[in-house]
């Protein structure tokens, strides 16, 4: 009720008068039963720009941060995501991933759309990751038909670490819904990983197809592990070399000291010594 009503007279008239956005396949959507919606994760606002361009109510697999956030405001957030019946995702893996694709299931039973980015998580650059196997076990468990999506330029309007997306001149939002992939000749073999591979294999080649993306087989959680370590081992460098070039500016400042210490020393002495009679004569004597 909260979802229809936010999405039909506030969030989808305010995207459409200022993103104007476009949008391709719609018609791929069944308008009825259960389907699951696969997309690929620019953006925080892809789960924005497309649930409005579906007239059904899409059910989310949301990341269980937004339900557990500390404070006035996660309790706000959460009560929010509750109120438009998003379902918390535990991206932990083990027991904790397999509830959350449960609920999700039960979702697909009662004959709802359930929205899901089989990456995982957002792009660190636009391109496409390799996708986990939830997706397909879903599709293989429920029968539903997984619904292909590419989301372009969202990224572009709302870049990571940017709080809102904001219109940007030239770049224009589309949502690319593409033909609804059938799974059954698979029906049952949910518990073979090589089934669950391929299937989600072939999920993220139609999301390429319709989004051009380059795709990388890494999955875009290990890829940005790998990112966060390279930024640590480079910021110990560079403190390590700052470290160095300060070692090396004080010994050079002592050094330079110590030298002058050492002339003002000889100037002393010398200009303190006792005169040797006769000395001054020897030094005009001709030879």
């Amino acid at each position: 009720m909260v979802y229809m009503f936010l999405r039909s007279y506030v969030v989808r008239p305010l995207v459409a008068l200022a993103f104007r956005p476009e949008v391709r396949g719609l018609e791929h959507v069944p308008t009825e039963g259960p389907a699951i919606l696969a997309s690929n994760h620019l953006s925080v606002s892809d789960s924005v720009f497309m649930p409005v361009a579906v007239p059904r109510q899409v059910f989310f697999l949301a990341k269980a941060d937004y339900f557990n956030g500390p404070g006035a405001k996660g309790r706000v957030v959460a009560a929010f995501m509750r109120a438009i019946n998003q379902i918390p995702m535990d991206r932990s893996g083990g027991r904790a991933s397999a509830r959350s694709l449960s609920a999700g299931g039960r979702t697909l039973q009662e004959g709802r759309l359930l929205g899901i980015y089989p990456e995982g998580t957002r792009s660190p650059d636009g391109r496409l990751y390799k996708g986990k196997i939830g997706v397909a076990r879903l599709a293989l468990e429920s029968g539903a038909p997984v619904v292909p999506i590419a989301m372009v330029g969202t990224d572009k309007v709302q870049p990571i670490g940017s709080r809102l997306p904001l219109p940007r001149r030239g770049t224009r939002v589309t949502t690319i819904f593409g033909e609804p992939l059938d799974f059954s000749r698979y029906r049952g073999r949910q518990g073979e990983h090589a089934v669950l591979r391929e299937v989600t294999d072939e999920i993220m080649r139609a999301i390429q197809a319709l989004s051009g993306q380059v795709y990388v087989d890494v999955y875009a959680a290990e890829h940005k592990r790998r990112l966060a370590e390279q930024k640590r081992q480079e910021a110990k460098q560079a403190a390590a070399e700052m470290l160095g070039t300060a070692k090396d500016k004080a010994r050079s400042a002592a050094h330079t000291a110590a030298q002058s210490a050492r002339h003002a020393a000889d100037s002393l002495t010398h200009r303190d010594s006792p005169a040797v009679p006769g000395e001054d004569a020897a030094r005009t004597t001709e030879p």
